[in-house]
């Protein structure tokens, strides 16, 4: 039985787990642990410039891969950078493992550097229970298999998140003989099936619908379960719509791909499922950004909407709306069972000759007319649409477009195509800022062959602007695009929309808007970098930027002034008017006295 320090514990684990990658930077707290990843050539350590950044990255890789890889940080602030970009992970579902260092166990108490200790001595692991799924925080070296495995378990199954691993200085470097065993002994296999009863329940009502609508939410993806939704969407001619974290379930150039639903999503996805006398959720939590705030007649009617729900998380079922039918179960083994209880019930539909079809097309078709008028526009500064349209083109079918909070993640949402699940990665329900940029690198240390585009308005590249350095360094091929408005336009347009005036949103000087130039920034971090202006110049830089082989920036100079300046709204969005609004308060009221909830 070999001898081995707790640093090393876990360099052998991750390694027989299959994780390649760590990142974070390496402060006096996790010391021990980041020379035993030296002993180890399978694990490749990345240094990031901001620990918020070792989070998103690997955030990031999971959304593209599937694959948890290890974020670590230093005692205190190190560890505390970390949150923002550990709860964007929690909320969405991805999986990561956190290292953090923490006092010696026989120095806590004693107010030794860095350490949280008013409340209870080496709290910190206190700050991080309500954004992971479990924590440990091991006081003996030969606890360290044990957790490592119970963590990797806790990590991976059921429904993904993040976990957190909170290493004494001293447990790190003693020693012990033990052995270490990868995961695959001690996590479960197969998938969760649904209750059989109930599922013949589902499929009678899908079977029997007039108007169906299947809603693809993040679980989909986790789930690995997109060729049964299409499979099953197809056999009887159901309409999928999308939520933030579901777009790319379906391939979005399908016939029975309905668009997205929600506050900014489309005018077809939410007419669609509002009109549906059955509502398939599939991995969806029915969150008020893709709800529509839960108005009724917006993006759902539930009731009299029959609702079949499928979810992995017991909790989930019936939270936001009453279930018809509620099935507890792995989305991809839930949609399999159901595809084969509709087809003893009936066969393949010829759906394509049908009314509702029909309706489909026309809701698409007009959908894609409101989207038209700034997609196609030619005024300069351009418009966010023309932007994303000139990107698209430039980009593969199977490039992975990057989004973080903005007008930039509510644009390429409606207007981005993308054809394949992992495709689409966003902070979605946590809408953090600062994601886009180490999310991307992530994505493209999971996906070295594929085109991976970091697409980000300026108030979102400048929380994270530093980590294109990690790419320069690593000479990683990332593109990173910004489209600059000099400000936070997504917050500007809110407050202009409920208030009528704004405050702190625009980047002024001088009574002038003021603005790096990102560009010139870039070349000084030592990759390409060009601005453009003209709607014309967009695709010919973005192939530039691809063509150089390595990290490039491409910095787009858009709208500052709204309407041109933001995404079209589609939905319902509850935040409060003020009573100084007169007329506008009164709408407010209206809608929400509208609210199922």
């Amino acid at each position: 039985m070999p001898r081995l320090s707790g640093a090393q514990m876990i360099a052998e684990f991750l390694v027989k787990a299959g994780v390649r990658h760590v990142a974070g930077i390496p402060g006096h707290g996790i010391w021990t642990v980041l020379d035993a990843f030296l002993d180890y050539p399978d694990l490749n350590v990345i240094q990031v410039l901001h620990e918020q950044s070792a989070a998103h990255l690997a955030d990031g890789y999971y959304r593209a891969s599937g694959k948890p890889i290890a974020a670590f940080a230093s005692i205190g602030p190190g560890a505390a950078n970390t949150v923002v970009g550990v709860a964007t992970a929690y909320v969405d579902s991805q999986a990561m493992m956190l290292l953090t260092g923490s006092p010696h166990t026989y120095m806590r108490g004693h107010s030794v550097l860095q350490e949280l200790d008013r409340a209870q001595w080496a709290n910190f692991p206190r700050v991080t229970e309500g954004i992971t799924k479990q924590v440990w925080q091991p006081s003996r070296v030969e606890q360290l298999p044990f957790v490592l495995q119970r963590a990797w378990s806790a990590m991976t199954t059921g429904r993904p998140g993040p976990v957190h691993l909170d290493l004494p200085m001293d447990v790190q470097a003693d020693d012990a003989d033990v052995v270490v065993h990868g995961p695959e002994q001690f996590i479960s296999g197969g998938r969760p099936r649904p209750d059989a009863h109930e599922v013949q329940r589902a499929a009678r009502l899908l079977a029997g619908a007039s108007r169906p609508v299947i809603v693809a939410g993040g679980g989909t993806i986790l789930s690995e379960a997109s060729p049964e939704l299409v499979a099953l969407a197809e056999h009887l001619g159901i309409p999928v719509v999308t939520t933030w974290m579901g777009k790319g379930s379906i391939p979005e150039d399908h016939p029975l791909n309905g668009w997205s639903i929600g506050d900014t999503a489309s005018t077809s996805g939410n007419t669609l499922a509002a009109n549906a006398d059955v509502v398939l959720s599939v991995g969806c939590r029915f969150v008020d950004w893709s709800a529509s705030s839960y108005r009724a007649g917006v993006s759902f009617t539930i009731p009299p909407s029959a609702l079949i729900q499928i979810d992995l998380e017991p909790r989930e079922i019936g939270k936001n709306y009453p279930v018809t039918v509620g099935l507890v179960a792995d989305a991809k083994a839930a949609l399999a069972d159901l595809l084969a209880a509709v087809g003893d019930i009936t066969g393949p539909r010829d759906w394509r000759n049908g009314s509702y079809f029909g309706e489909i097309v026309r809701l698409k078709a007009e959908w894609d007319a409101i989207c038209a008028v700034k997609r196609e526009s030619d005024q300069v500064p351009m418009t966010q649409s023309r932007a994303i349209k000139e990107l698209r083109a430039a980009l593969d079918r199977r490039a992975i477009v990057v989004t973080g909070a903005g007008i930039v993640q509510a644009v390429v949402r409606q207007e981005f195509p993308v054809y394949e699940p992992r495709t689409h990665l966003t902070s979605g329900g946590y809408s953090t800022m600062g994601f886009t940029v180490p999310a991307a690198i992530g994505a493209k240390l999971a996906q070295p062959d594929r085109q991976v585009a970091a697409v980000c308005g300026d108030g979102d590249f400048l929380q994270t602007m530093q980590e294109i350095g990690v790419a320069a360094m690593l000479d990683l091929p990332v593109l990173f695009v910004v489209l600059n408005n000099s400000g936070f336009g997504s917050i500007k347009g809110g407050q202009l929309a409920n208030f009528g005036r704004t405050a702190a949103v625009d980047f002024m000087r001088r009574g002038q808007p003021y603005t790096p130039h990102y560009a010139n920034v870039a070349r000084e971090f030592g990759i390409p970098g060009e601005q453009v202006t003209e709607p014309s110049q967009v695709a010919p830089a973005i192939r530039r930027a691809l063509a150089s082989g390595g990290p490039a920036l491409v910095e787009v100079i858009v709208a500052r002034d709204f309407p041109d300046a933001g995404a079209n709204k589609t939905g319902w969005w509850d935040v409060p008017v003020p009573y100084t609004r007169g007329a506008g308060r009164e709408a407010y009221l209206a809608g929400k006295a509208e609210e199922q909830i």
